[in-house]
């Protein structure tokens, strides 16, 4: 079980990456992307979704429909705090979004967004 698999099922029942994959109609390994895309976006002082959109180059729809299967943007809240508690979240997100080159922003694409998001 992947670590957003694990948060996922602390904060909404019947949700996991494969589930929402073949909800969206999409690979689960870009769902992963999405919804750290998604994390991070929400720490944006911009729109979400937009922000996870210009920053994956995943469709805006495609990102609108997984926010509503994980319960909306509380939730999605919920989970950005619970994956900057967990300690291998950044390593993680860093190789999910092109990052994590030596010397490079572990974020990748998502350069300064989240920085506050995953500090302990």
């Amino acid at each position: 079980m992947s670590i957003f698999d694990q948060i996922l099922g602390q904060i909404s029942s019947n949700v996991d990456i494969k589930n929402l994959a073949e909800k969206v109609g999409i690979d689960p390994t870009m769902v992963e992307s999405a919804i750290a895309g998604l994390a991070a976006g929400h720490a944006a002082p911009t729109d979400t979704v937009e922000t996870a959109a210009a920053n994956t180059g995943i469709d805006a729809g495609i990102l609108q429909q997984i926010v509503g299967h994980i319960g909306g943007e509380g939730s999605l809240g919920n989970f950005a705090s619970m994956l900057s508690q967990h300690p291998d979240a950044a390593n993680m997100l860093g190789g999910l979004l092109g990052g994590g080159k030596d010397g490079e922003n572990p974020l990748g694409n998502l350069g300064g967004l989240a920085s506050g998001l995953f500090k302990s």
